[in-house]
Parts: C-alpha cells; structure tokens; sequence
C-alpha cells in the first residue's frame, strides 16, 4: 500500500510539474510508464 501511495504522489509530481509542449508530456508520461513498471517489477519479487 506504500508503495501505491509513493507511486501516486510521483506521478501526480510530473503531471503537474511544468510540461508546456506536447514533448514534455511525452517525456513526463515515460516517466511516469517507468515508476509503474518498476512498482510492477517490484511486487512481483
């Protein structure tokens, strides 16, 4: 459940965080792709 909750709170981070072209959401969305698969990874260990 922690680790849901850090997750959300990153994503929700680089959603709001300054991202004015569609570029920079694109980058923010492969982070974002990133920490829920490493969260993924994690839980299945």
């Amino acid at each position: 459940m922690r680790k849901l909750i850090v997750l959300t709170a990153a994503a929700a981070a680089l959603l709001v965080s300054a991202c004015n072209t569609v570029s920079g959401l694109g980058k923010d969305a492969q982070a974002a792709g990133r920490a829920v698969t490493g969260a993924a990874e994690d839980a299945k260990r």
